[in-house]
């Protein structure tokens, strides 16, 4: 409270000064006015709390005064957290505030402790939603800066399933799992999800579930009350709360410990939470977003992984593939890192040779996009000329990371047969990529295709 600007309006001036002797030392800034005319002028102070009489004409009794005036300082600042003071036979008006906006209400007399609760609590407020209203705003600026960019790239025919996948769940509120190897792009496809969703307006909220601890796993997620543990010095709303109309994001749902996948299960099941504390059981609105580069099926024959939670986040798969998967792409997405890097760092006039997308599309990329993306950061950032050619990308041939076990086979034919076929899966049919890859000519390529019909 003591950072916090109070303004109170009430006509009994016994009233105000009572509540000016309580609250002068505790608070930032105190504002006192008999009469709520004074309102509109006030308000340009951005006070945090505003204390409002429900009644102020003598022997009118109907509370309307305050309801008027209660719905003028929100029409100001919606974030205001408004309590209404009153009477004690005035208690369903206070309500009717309460339903028209207002936070609580006080009645007279007060006693001071719970009045001083009710006003740190109605600080809380306020200051939580001042910092929804920024993260909402950073989102907006953030959404600004890359609606100009295409932060989809893709026109493979591998990725394309995977947008069409978007394209018909985003709509609906069906829980969703990305899978994939690291580096794929599953966040990416994440907001898009949600940016294609009905609940788009609001921020998807993202939690780490990897970098939870068994601590602090029930507070990041359902919140704390006040006094729960050491360090809970107020109330605080987890991520199911904060995501409320939007879209929440798992991701690593594969690191949860076996007692943490259950706790989450409960949550999903009852589509309610708890806070830590707390008993008050609290409704949950999200749409469930998860994902994980784990073989979960593998992990639930393991017992490692809950079958009941995995069937439960699992309504909607959507598989990204390596980016060794979709050849095709990697030169669009060499151009898109390449001019954001230029941009970054002052090297407008840069380009990549076309040997070097070849070598590029040679290569397996085992920490795929996000791999290749570094690779363009690192080369833009070394270049001495405005063209990036071959030799200015290095690559670990022998990485095992991406190659396939090593295949017995019988025959040369046989052997040269199975190049063939995995340069053409590799290469998405890119007859020219393979033949580069394979070090031989088209016609070559074309000979040993009708060769072994393939």
């Amino acid at each position: 409270m003591k950072d916090s600007r109070i303004l109170i309006v009430d006509d009994n001036e016994s009233v105000l000064s009572a509540l000016e002797l309580l609250l002068q030392p505790l608070c930032k800034e105190l504002v006192t006015s008999n009469t709520p005319n004074r309102i509109p002028n006030l308000l340009r102070n951005h006070f945090d709390v505003v204390l409002l009489d429900m009644n102020f004409s003598a022997g009118i009794n109907t509370g309307n005064e305050g309801l008027y005036w209660l719905k003028r300082i929100l029409e100001f600042d919606a974030n205001i957290s408004v309590i209404m003071i009153t009477a004690y036979g005035d208690v369903e008006l206070a309500v009717k505030a309460v339903k028209e906006g207002a936070v609580d209400f006080v009645l007279k007399p007060w006693e001071n402790s719970k009045l001083l609760t009710t006003i740190n609590t109605a600080v809380q407020l306020r200051n939580s939603k001042k910092e929804i209203k920024s993260l909402k705003e950073k989102e907006q600026n953030i959404k600004s800066v890359v609606s100009s960019h295409k932060s989809i790239i893709g026109e493979s025919p591998r990725f394309k399933e995977v947008l069409e996948i978007v394209r018909k769940v985003a709509k609906t509120d069906a829980n969703v799992l990305i899978t994939g190897e690291n580096g794929t792009g599953k966040e990416v496809i994440a907001r898009e999800l949600h940016q294609q969703s009905l609940r788009k307006n609001e921020l998807m909220i993202s939690v780490d579930m990897g970098s939870l601890s068994e601590t602090l796993f029930e507070s990041e997620l359902f919140g704390h009350v006040k006094g729960a543990f050491t360090d809970a010095k107020d109330d605080r709303a987890g991520k199911f709360e904060i995501a409320k109309g939007s879209s929440l994001f798992l991701d690593e749902i594969a690191n949860l410990s076996l007692p943490l996948q259950a706790k989450l299960l409960a949550a999903l099941q009852n589509r309610e939470i708890v806070r830590v504390g707390s008993n008050k059981k609290i409704p949950i609105d999200i749409r469930l977003i998860c994902a994980t580069n784990g073989n979960l099926p593998e992990l639930v024959k393991e017992g490692r992984f809950r079958e009941d939670l995995l069937y439960r986040i699992n309504t909607i798969q959507i598989e990204i593939p390596p980016l060794r998967e979709r050849v095709s792409d990697i030169p669009l997405l060499a151009d898109f890192f390449l001019n954001l890097y230029r941009n970054k760092y002052k090297k407008e006039n840069l380009k990549i040779s076309a040997d070097a997308k070849e070598k590029m599309c040679r290569y397996l990329w085992p920490g795929n996009v996000r791999e290749l993306q570094h690779t363009i950061e690192k080369a833009v950032i070394l270049s001495d000329s405005n063209l990036l050619n071959a030799d200015d990308f290095f690559f670990d041939k022998k990485d095992k990371k991406t190659e396939e076990p090593e295949k017995t086979f019988g025959t040369l034919e046989e052997m040269e047969k199975a190049m063939i076929e995995k340069s053409l899966k590799l290469q998405e049919g890119n007859l020219s990529a393979v033949a580069s890859q394979l070090g031989i000519t088209r016609q070559t390529l074309y000979n040993k295709l009708k060769k072994y019909n393939l």
